[in-house]
């Protein structure tokens, strides 16, 4: 994922909502507060803010609107996380990472993983360059050394409901089925609103049935 800016065009709510519309967040405190505003669509807006100018810190505020009443204001949230992850603060390591994500879109994934390899031994704290790694090794059959690399993005951001799906995923390859649900099911704690996610517990369930009847 590139360090692009989280565009959504807030000008379509300006024009429905006339001259008298609110202007977006300009500050940081602004922002802050557009989050817990009633209206949907100013707290959207403070999401937008986040996803932009924010830091790693303020991951758990972007989480809390994971939650949200509004699914309009949890899929900003969700795509605003993205964003604030994949950003290291760095233009020449975001450089790497992009060029390592454009290599794993391609199918070279022993160039993906040198290049994410890069990222990691430059900016061990970064968790999203683990993540990443994590992913092409998944693509590539590598299933212990991507178990290995979740393992490190966890411990540097233990909400990363990416990650935590990963792992799931992961398990249910190596079938075992019983861990890909327990994780999948801690990826929904964090960020309930991942339908893939549900759909996958269904067909784990299915094939664990399945697993244990012929065990009997």
């Amino acid at each position: 994922m590139s360090s692009t800016r989280f565009l959504i065009v807030v000008l379509t709510l300006t024009l429905a909502a006339g001259a008298a519309f609110p202007a977006p967040p300009a500050t940081r405190e602004e922002a802050l507060a557009a989050l817990d505003n009633p209206v949907t669509e100013r707290r959207a807006e403070g999401v937008v803010w986040v996803a932009n100018h924010g830091r790693m810190e303020d991951t758990a505020l972007l989480l809390k609107r994971l939650l949200d009443e509004s699914a309009f204001v949890r899929s900003y949230a969700e795509r605003a996380l993205w964003l604030l992850w994949s950003r290291s603060g760095d233009p020449d390591i975001d450089q790497v990472m992009a060029r390592g994500v454009e290599d794993m879109q391609a199918g070279r994934h022993s160039d993906a993983v040198a290049a994410f390899s890069e990222v990691i031994r430059r900016r061990p704290d970064f968790a999203e360059g683990w993540n990443k790694r994590a992913t092409v090794y998944y693509l590539a059959g590598a299933y212990r050394e991507s178990l290995a690399d979740c393992d490190q993005v966890l411990k540097r951001n233990p909400q990363h409901f990416g990650a935590l799906s990963g792992v799931g995923q992961i398990y249910f390859a190596l079938e075992e089925y019983g861990q890909a649900i327990a994780w999948w099911r801690r990826a929904l704690q964090v960020n309930p609103n991942m339908l893939g996610v549900e759909i996958n517990i269904k067909g784990a369930e299915e094939r664990l049935k399945e697993k244990r009847g012929r065990s009997t």
